[in-house]
């Protein structure tokens, strides 16, 4: 009966850390926008990325029926400038593809584009509400970020089995200090090293920055190291049992802040980083509509470069 009752704990352990680790990434500024809309008739279905990491431009693609014309429509975000548009063309795969600019990283670009159906003179936007906005990064190696990402899941599992443990009136001294060491390696030694590569900077949390997820790590450390306190000595599970159960509240909190909200981002105007209110979670510029114009010159690499 104990033994399946452990079972039944890890199980709901594991599926509540799987519910939060989806929701953070789903809800993130920076997960891909996916979609469909009908034109005349024709349903087009569209996928566009909002962060890219590494060297090189950003190529833009979008599967579209014969005879249709696209536009790709970009800026240097929150700067008052006229729209970049790049004529779309078909590759290898069939797919009308684009190219945005590299940027330097945490730049970041609005962008849209404009179909133009077959034997139609007007431009239909994609999205038909607002800009995708997309932050530009440096590579990050596997070998740092997958350790980071698995460290901070098992600090996220093994908080939430504490939680459970507490409720349940079972010994958390040992999962607890478990939980927490993951999540110093995890949040505080290898999460500034991935920002590090990233966007420059190890870290841009308090009291150096207004970075969200430094903000939020370091809370959910501070929050298990006090509860590690009242766990210490012969009656500490009793007397830490509740203070165990609220830093694993503040650590699923955390979770429940998209990642990325506040994060690094380039002010073109001044040159340097910024983090805070993110503009990435601001609603963009309604994208333009009207008869196609599209300039292929590469004026737009210009204005990104400047």
């Amino acid at each position: 009966m104990k033994h399946a009752r452990t079972i039944l704990f890890w199980l709901l352990a594991v599926i509540l850390t799987l519910s939060m680790a989806r929701y953070q990434r789903k809800t993130g500024p920076t997960y891909p926008i996916d979609g469909t809309v009908t034109i005349q008739g024709q349903t087009v279905a569209y996928h566009f990325d909002r962060s890219h990491g590494g060297d090189g431009d950003h190529t833009v693609t979008i599967d579209l029926p014969d005879g249709y014309e696209a536009v790709l429509a970009w800026k240097r975000y929150q700067l008052d400038e006229p729209y970049n548009q790049v004529e779309m063309v078909l590759n290898e795969e069939g797919l009308f593809a684009a190219d945005l600019p590299h940027q330097p990283p945490a730049g970041k670009l609005a962008y849209h584009l404009l179909v133009r159906p077959a034997g139609s003179d007007q431009m239909v936007p994609l999205p038909d509400h607002d800009d995708v906005i997309i932050r530009f990064k440096g590579a990050v190696p596997a070998g740092v970020l997958i350790p980071h990402i698995l460290m901070m899941f098992i600090a996220m599992l093994l908080s939430t089995r504490a939680a459970i443990a507490a409720l349940a009136g079972e010994k958390i001294r040992t999962i607890a200090w478990v939980a927490f060491i993951c999540l110093v390696i995890g949040g505080l030694f290898l999460g500034p090293v991935v920002q590090k590569f990233a966007f420059g900077e190890y870290w841009t949390g308090w009291p150096f920055g207004e970075d969200y997820t430094d903000n939020k790590t370091l809370a959910a450390v501070i929050a298990w190291a006090i509860a590690l306190w009242f766990l210490r000595g012969p009656n500490g599970n009793k007397r830490g049992r509740w203070w165990s159960l609220g830093a694993a509240v503040v650590l699923l909190g955390m979770y429940m802040i998209p990642h990325s909200l506040g994060g690094s981002t380039f002010n073109y105007e001044t040159g340097e980083i910024a983090t805070g209110a993110n503009p990435m979670e601001v609603e963009g510029e309604a994208a333009p509509t009207g008869e196609m114009e599209h300039d292929s010159s590469g004026v737009g690499e210009d204005a990104a470069n400047e």
